[in-house]
């Protein structure tokens, strides 16, 4: 399993309905289709990183449920090793309620269910799962307790801890020392730096001051503009792909899962980076999360 790949997070089922926009507040409007699809963070970037040819194990919590059950035998379809999925009872499967406009962009409701019950104990007694990993790669839909355990394993442990901090939320600095690669976007990076709100020029800032607190490599997405990578070695952008959005659900997963598969893979992280962005941009392209993810072969032909 030489590009073995641990992805700890979240398994959710998407119901997708199709909008003209997405509605204001208090506003009813009329959708047109609507979708049940495999979903959820954790679960998207475990895709994406299986299909780019990464072995991939996942760690998460699903109920006893259909959704759950059902969740399961799909990441087992991708190859996925599920040994290390908790089924819980007595509370239901990860739910995500999501409208997705026709210009793409969409607006997303979660129901943690079962994800909150993926605990720091359980990191622990699943340990045997990180042996052989080249990446460890996380987001925050499960308790913050949980990431840190992960990320305390993964040091112990010499793995490089990629974290995905999405949704946004802030991070003590002892949970930021043990990252290799964080991967916020715009927004992320802000909350993580104490900003109320972003400017395009002090995205250079955010990523010096991540480093500051102790993270080796930041990585801040920038949408179809590309990603601003700050290391000890780079200080740049790294452009990014135009392509015309049907849905935008999944992106940032696909770039991380992605990113994963190709560092595993021993890719320079320059070449890494253009690989999951390329990723990205095909997953816009499509409907769903899960289903938006590409394989390997589209990405390497991709806007060439």
């Amino acid at each position: 399993m030489k590009n073995k790949i641990v992805v700890v997070g979240s398994s959710n089922t998407d119901m997708v309905l199709k909008v003209s926009r997405i509605p204001a507040p208090g506003e009813t409007i009329l959708g047109t289709d609507f979708f049940v699809i495999p979903g959820g963070k954790g679960a998207n970037q475990a895709v994406a990183a299986a299909r780019t040819g990464a072995e991939v194990t996942f760690v998460a919590c699903v109920a006893d449920d259909a959704f759950g059950l059902q969740s399961i035998e799909n990441y087992r379809k991708d190859g996925i090793n599920t040994n290390y999925i908790k089924v819980q009872s007595g509370t239901h499967s990860g739910v995500a309620l999501i409208n997705v406009s026709d210009d793409g962009e969409n607006s997303i409701s979660v129901a943690s269910g079962a994800n909150s019950h993926l605990l720091a104990n359980d990191v622990a007694e699943y340990s045997e799962a990180l042996i052989g990993a080249k990446i460890v790669l996380a987001q925050l839909e499960t308790p913050l307790e949980t990431i840190e355990s992960v990320a305390d394993l993964a040091q112990t442990m010499g793995i490089p801890f990629i974290l995905n901090p999405a949704p946004a939320a802030i991070l003590n600095e002892g949970l930021l020392r043990k990252i290799s690669i964080i991967t916020p976007n715009e927004t992320e990076a802000a909350l993580l730096t104490g900003r109320m709100e972003v400017k395009d020029e002090e995205i250079p800032l955010m990523a010096e001051e991540l480093l500051t607190k102790g993270v080796k490599t930041v990585i801040i997405t920038l949408g179809s503009k590309g990603v601003y990578l700050c290391s000890d070695k780079a200080r740049e952008i790294i452009p990014g792909y135009k392509v015309k959005a049907v849905d935008t659900t999944a992106a940032g997963d696909v770039f991380n899962g992605a990113l994963a598969s190709a560092l595993a893979a021993e890719k320079p992280i320059r070449k890494a980076i253009d690989f999951a962005q390329r990723a990205a941009a095909i997953s816009v392209t499509r409907m769903g999360a899960q289903p938006s993810a590409p394989k390997t072969e589209e990405i390497e032909t991709f806007g060439f």
